[in-house]
């Protein structure tokens, strides 16, 4: 089943606004393995494959660092293809010294947590195969148990890293936004997402396809918090990819139904979510 290719409509690149952005190329490129597809003094596209962009850097004149307690990015998610890289690219975080911030086991999958030079969170995580995953009455059972690291560092033993498995996509994005019910009605009723997982009152997960998510949403910056300066550090935008033109079109419409704003710049069209994150709706 494919939930990072097409019919799915799935999460493709992530915008970060950074403050240096030759520190923040070092890290992506150095630690994380991504190749440079482009690079200038203000902006930089990275991959995985060298060819599909992934994260996508830029360096406002007047950065400012992201204040806490607001909306926006809480990690994005760059999916590996198996436990051995996994393993290859921790190994390689534990030899360069780079600080992790936590690791779990989800049931549905294996994560570690690290952030870029500009708090930016990040997830690196492997799926297990979805025959594995728990469904019940639509919702996927997911947890947050210790990771069997040294299990994930075993599978990586004997294998050299020569940078990020060129099979890297991005898995899924998690954000925060200030009002849950209003985030499920954009998301769900207007960009097409499912809710497949709920913790509590405070987070919600939603996919295509029947993944485990695609996009997380939680309020633990603050119910009613509100979004971050414009210039801040943090997520630009991320973009959503969809099958067709004619899906689209029909998300376009749900849309400004909604009352939802709607831009087209060139080929693209940009909407924002109601705690001010803006994504990115793209045809693949």
């Amino acid at each position: 089943m494919s939930f990072h290719d097409q019919p799915a409509t799935y999460i493709r690149e992530v915008s970060l606004l950074v403050k240096n952005i030759e520190r923040s190329i070092s890290f992506y490129h150095e630690s994380l393995g991504l190749q440079i597809l482009e690079q200038t003094d203000q902006y930089a596209v990275l991959s995985a494959n060298g060819s599909t962009p992934l994260i996508r850097l830029e360096m406002p004149d007047y950065v400012s660092e992201k204040q806490p307690r607001t909306t926006g990015l809480y990690h994005f998610a760059l999916l590996l293809p198996n436990r051995t890289e996994l393993g290859k690219l921790l190994q390689h975080l534990i030899d360069q010294r780079y600080p992790l911030q936590g690791a779990s086991d989800h049931l549905v999958s294996e994560a570690v947590y690290l952030s870029d030079p500009d708090n930016n969170g990040i997830e690196i995580y492997t799926d297990r195969p979805p025959s594995e995953w728990e469904w019940e009455d639509g919702h996927v059972k997911m947890s947050v148990d210790p990771l069997d690291g040294d299990g994930i560092l075993a599978e990586a033993k004997g294998h050299e890293w020569t940078g990020i498995s060129p099979q890297t996509v991005m898995g899924h994005i998690h954000i925060q936004v200030a009002n849950l019910n209003d985030s499920q009605i954009f998301y769900c009723d207007g960009l097409g997402f499912d809710v497949v997982s709920r913790f509590g009152n405070q987070a919600l997960f939603i996919s295509t396809n029947s993944y485990h998510h695609h996009i997380g949403l939680n309020t633990w910056a603050g119910t009613d918090a509100l979004p971050p300066a414009k210039n801040s550090t943090g997520i630009h935008w991320f973009e959503v990819v969809y099958p067709s033109l004619k899906k689209r079109q029909i998300v376009l419409d749900r849309l400004k139904k909604l009352g939802a704003v709607v831009e087209q710049i060139e080929d693209y069209f940009f909407t924002v979510d109601p705690s001010g994150n803006r994504v990115k709706l793209v045809v693949g």
